[in-house]
């Protein structure tokens, strides 16, 4: 399956004719955190928005749909939305929602205990593995109880350290959400996770430098096989699709927000050359990665 679908161009550019300016980019907020609590909120119009601070929505009921990447969801609640920095989502119109929108940017993870990086590797690494999951009662219910302290933290008056504080309950609801995780149910220390997790955080210090499976395998100490069936049984996908998965999702960055020339971009991405980047990233993404990036500079012209 492509990581972003021709059709998705199509129909971005369909809502780029219905609405003036209906692209926009993350607008900035203040020390890159925020938490917004929605109580049956009706979002009549909404935009395209190009995502630079990551998001987790904890929805408890809701109708109407959300198109993260072109692909759609359905909203039902309770359950989980996790979009990453670099992503591209609007919601249908009109969309009704109850729960919580989380925004932060990376520097949150710095400021979070370092025990956090497990829970960034699961939930962002791969965005589009893990967008959406159900909640099951108890879990929705321990998420709900942080996302309030969380909130009123937030809505507080500024004072020395709160926002260590705001990391730290950053960290814990993070933590629920990886347990939340139905690939992460059953097991969470067994042998599969831990090796998981390690080639997550392994390719996330090297992606950019090495793209074979061998690799990894040899650095974890399993056989290629054997982690391609690890990551196939937690993810639903391949070593090969997660590591072009990061790949893919590291190029749609540099392409929209970096100046960087598609030639610097492929030898950044450790390409032999820039038509073996422009290659590959077709091969994910049905269009190149000039007419990604020409989309993004067309916007309201």
């Amino acid at each position: 399956m492509n990581f972003f679908d021709i059709h998705t161009f199509e129909t971005i550019r369909e809502a780029y004719n219905m609405y003036d300016e209906v692209f926009i980019f993350d607008k900035e907020i203040k020390d890159s955190f925020q938490v917004v609590k929605l109580d049956h909120s009706v979002l009549e119009k909404t935009d395209v928005v190009s995502v630079t601070y990551n998001r987790v929505l904890i929805v408890h009921e809701g109708n109407g749909s959300i198109i993260i990447d072109g692909k759609q969801f359905h909203i039902q609640g309770p359950e989980v939305f996790v979009i990453s920095k670099g992503q591209i989502f609007s919601f249908s119109h009109p969309t009704q929602l109850s729960g919580y929108e989380i925004s932060f940017g990376d520097c949150f993870w710095e400021k979070a205990p370092s025990s956090a990086s497990n829970c960034k590797l699961l939930l962002f690494n791969d965005a589009a593995i893990h967008q959406n999951f159900p909640l099951q009662e108890k879990d929705f219910t321990e998420l709900i109880g942080v996302c309030e302290i969380l909130f009123k933290e937030y809505e507080s008056a500024d004072y020395p350290n709160k926002l260590d504080a705001m990391a730290a309950y950053l960290k814990i609801l993070m933590i629920k959400l990886a347990n939340a995780m139905p690939s992460f149910q059953d097991g969470i220390d067994d042998f599969d996770n831990q090796i998981y997790r390690r080639f997550l955080e392994l390719l996330s210090q090297q992606y950019n430098k090495m793209h074979d499976v061998l690799y990894y395998a040899e650095h974890l100490s399993v056989s290629p096989r054997k982690l391609s069936d690890i990551s196939k049984k937690k993810s639903g996908k391949g070593a090969k699709e997660v590591i072009a998965g990061q790949v893919i999702a590291e190029s749609k960055r540099l392409l929209q927000f970096s100046a960087k020339t598609i030639k610097e971009i492929a030898y950044h991405l450790a390409f032999s050359t820039p038509e073996q980047f422009s290659h590959f990233f077709k091969k994910h993404t049905d269009i190149s990665p000039l007419e990604y990036r020409r989309m993004f500079v067309n916007i309201g012209r």
